[in-house]
C-alpha cells in the first residue's frame, strides 16, 4: 500500500516534468496533439480489448469454467484504459503495455503473486 501511495505522488508529477519538457521542446500544439491522440487511441484499444476478455470470460462460463485469466486480463485492461485517459507520457506508456496482451502478462504475474502473498499473509479470506 505504501508503493502505491509513492507512485500516485511520484508519478504524476514525473508526467507533469515531461509535460513541460516537451511543450518547451516540441511546443504547446504538438504536445496537445500527443496527448489527445493517445487517449482517443486508448479509448479504442480498451474497449476492442475489453470487448474480447468479455467473450473469453463468457466462453469459460459457458464451460463450466472458472474465468480467472479473463478477470485479470479485465483489471489490467481497466487499468491501462484509465492511464491512458490520463494526460502523461508514461501513464500512456504504462497504458499501452497493460493493454497489450504479450506484455499484460507481466504485470499478471505480479498481480497472481501479490494475491498469493495476500491469501498466505491472512488478509484475504476465501470462502468456500
Amino acid at each position: 500500500m505504501r508503493y502505491l501511495f509513492l507512485l500516485i505522488i511520484i508519478i504524476p508529477a514525473m508526467d507533469i516534468g515531461f509535460l513541460l519538457f516537451s511543450g518547451k521542446t516540441f511546443g504547446v500544439w504538438p504536445t496537445l496533439t500527443i496527448i489527445i491522440l493517445t487517449g482517443i487511441i486508448g479509448a479504442y484499444l480498451a474497449k476492442k480489448e475489453g470487448l474480447e476478455t468479455l467473450r473469453r470470460a463468457q466462453e469459460e462460463l459457458r464451460y463450466g469454467k472458472i474465468p480467472g485469466e479473463a478477470v485479470l486480463d479485465g483489471i489490467c485492461i481497466l487499468i491501462g484504459g484509465t492511464l491512458l485517459l490520463t494526460p502523461g507520457f508514461i501513464t500512456d506508456f504504462l497504458g499501452f503495455l497493460m493493454l497489450f496482451q504479450p506484455t499484460r502478462k507481466i504485470f499478471k504475474f505480479f498481480m497472481k503473486n501479490s494475491f498469493r502473498k495476500w491469501i498466505d499473509r491472512g488478509n484475504i479470506k476465501i470462502i468456500k
